[in-house]
């Protein structure tokens, strides 16, 4: 129906001709007039008609009643949730799922006992310099400073995620939870060369995710502190040139003052 109203419009056209005076002579120009007729009008009015929208109060009325009835007689179970609830506390007789839980996280600080330990000042002799001249604590270290603030069995790491493996490297998510609160998450790394070394590397990936966890409890905070990076290899640390024996290329090597001379297969 519309678009034999929109046909009509069209026939309907009428063209009509203007006079332009250009230099003592006149042009015709045309121009185009369009004329709705009645029955144009009537049938566009009619196709809103048609549409079925409610146009009267009564009809309104009817149709918010119709649909407060659909909402009212709808079971509550089965409209599906957005999402699924965090689990924030363990069920009644069970234990916390820590795939998912995010319980404890930062109710309350800990006791002032365990934030000294964890705050504490890293002794310099507990601090390796690889050779690249990176500067960072054994990971046997951050356990050793966990078992004094929280006691042995006080604090664990629970799995978040599947472990993943690519082609040269092993990662998983991990949550360190101590005294059955949640205190931080983060994803372990670690490379490998061969298929029989997946193991260890994945134990190893477990230590990479503690040592990152434990900086939310500001354990060993200097080591990622630039100006106390500087201080703390201009004084225990020394650059050498070293050999690498196999290829005969030399280059320079991080160690400790106090540590011995390179060896094999590098030699200063």
């Amino acid at each position: 129906m519309f678009r034999a109203a929109r046909l009509l419009s069209f026939r309907s056209t009428s063209l009509t001709r203007t006079y332009v005076a250009v230099g003592g002579s006149s042009y015709p120009r045309p121009s185009f007039t369009t004329k709705t007729p009645p029955a144009t009008q009537t049938s566009a009015v009619q196709t809103d008609a048609s549409k079925g929208d409610p146009s009267t109060t009564s009809e309104i009325q009817a149709d918010v009643s119709a649909q407060n009835e659909i909402t009212n007689n709808t079971p509550a179970e089965s409209v599906p949730s957005i999402a699924p609830p965090l689990l924030d506390a363990p069920p009644p007789g069970g234990s916390t799922d820590w795939s998912r839980s995010y319980h404890g996280l930062s109710t309350q600080p800990f006791p002032p006992e365990a934030t000294n330990i964890l705050q504490a000042e890293i002794e310099p002799l507990d601090i390796e310099i690889k050779p690249d001249g990176m500067i960072y604590l054994p990971e046997i270290k951050y356990r050793r400073i966990l078992n004094r603030a929280f006691g042995p069995g006080g604090w664990g790491l629970a799995p978040r995620s599947e472990t993943n493996v690519g082609p040269k490297i092993v990662s998983r998510e991990y949550a360190l939870v101590c005294l059955g609160r949640l205190v931080a998450i983060a994803r372990g790394e670690q490379e490998y060369f061969d298929q029989s070394g997946i193991p260890t590397a994945t134990e190893a990936c477990k230590s990479n995710a503690l040592m990152r966890c434990c900086k939310d409890l500001g354990i060993a905070s200097e080591l990622w502190d630039p100006r106390f990076i500087r201080e703390f290899k201009k004084a225990h640390g020394v650059e050498v040139y070293a050999e690498h024996l196999p290829t005969k290329r030399k280059r320079k090597l991080w160690r400790r003052k106090d540590q011995p001379k390179f060896e094999y297969p590098y030699k200063e």
